[in-house]
């Protein structure tokens, strides 16, 4: 079972416009029923939701044991851990996974220095719940229970991981914050600094990054893709700031074989009115491929 708890980027935007979709930064909850085991992707503001839910069904039964795992530590992916109610009390086990970009300061700094009387009235030394914190790099890795994740770094400002889960042959991925991987180099022979080497090794190193990228997603039940911008926006002022267009995501996905696509990451600007009409074009008109295309919206649930 996958549900969304947070569906936004780059910051929280409550409001009467965002009811229906959801003001809170990203939060994907997977549960594994058969195996009372529950894993959660990102720690954005919805975080503080899904640890309220999990108080109230899941604590009574046991102490509760999670894994969270980050795509990156910009802060709309860790801005809702300080408020994960689970992390305060006793008995309950977090492991915290995701990726690091400075060798010198490590996740646990990181994800926990939000926790420090400058920011917060709780210190992480008074957190009750007993926390790991774990480095991932790109890989494959057991995660035991038959459930096996893959991890691919992706394109963003700072070090981020797309994730691919899989367990008894269905498969969630992610991919966001990301943008296509584009040639840095000079294409232009009139541009002083075009070197025409340079130029092709460019162009094959980001066709190469593309193809493997789409190679880790392919063919996956369910996809969840960045999708903060349109193509006209893209193009217009978004370059090199680490998200992508819905065209491009419902692209690639249909040239992959993914089953269903969750359009996610949504720009804060975004209305729930500008949204439903950008679903109307984008999951309908728009669509050149089999794969069902939904924008993410707090509360769906999808059982796979």
């Amino acid at each position: 079972m996958v549900k969304f708890w947070g569906v936004r980027g780059s910051i929280p935007c409550p409001g009467s416009e965002t009811v229906k979709y959801g003001g809170n930064t990203a939060c994907i909850e997977l549960r594994f029923n058969k195996l009372n085991r529950i894993v959660i992707i990102d720690a954005g503001s919805g975080i503080r939701e899904l640890g309220n839910y999990m108080l109230a069904n899941d604590l009574p039964d046991k102490d509760l044991t999670t894994e969270i795992f980050l795509s990156h530590t910009h802060w709309d992916h860790i801005m809702g851990f300080p408020f994960f109610a689970p992390a305060y009390i006793p008995g309950t086990k977090i492991k915290v996974y995701g990726p690091v970009t400075f060798e010198d300061d490590t996740l646990e700094n990181i994800v926990g220095g939000q926790l420090t009387y400058r920011y917060f009235p709780v210190r992480q030394t008074e957190l009750a719940a007993d926390i790991e914190y774990i480095d991932l790099k790109e890989g494959s890795f057991d995660l035991g229970d038959g459930i096996m994740l893959h991890t691919k770094y992706l394109n963003h400002p700072i070090l981020c991981l797309g994730y691919c889960f899989q367990y008894q042959g269905k498969t969630v991925c992610t991919a966001y914050d990301t943008e296509p991987f584009i040639n840095v180099f000079a294409t232009d022979p009139n541009d002083p600094q075009y070197d025409r080497k340079t130029a092709m090794e460019g162009e094959q190193v980001a066709k190469e990054q593309n193809m493997k990228l789409a190679n880790f997603f392919k063919g996956a039940d369910l996809l969840i893709y960045d999708a903060q911008y349109t193509e006209k926006e893209y193009n217009s002022s978004k370059k090199g700031w680490g998200h992508s267009s819905c065209e491009y995501a419902i692209k690639a996905a249909n040239r992959a074989g993914v089953r269903q696509l969750a359009l996610f990451h949504h720009d804060p600007v975004r209305t729930d009115a500008q949204i439903d009409d950008m679903a109307e074009w984008y999951c309908n008109g728009f669509q050149n491929g089999s794969a069902k295309t939904f924008f993410a919206r707090e509360g769906t649930v999808i059982n796979l």
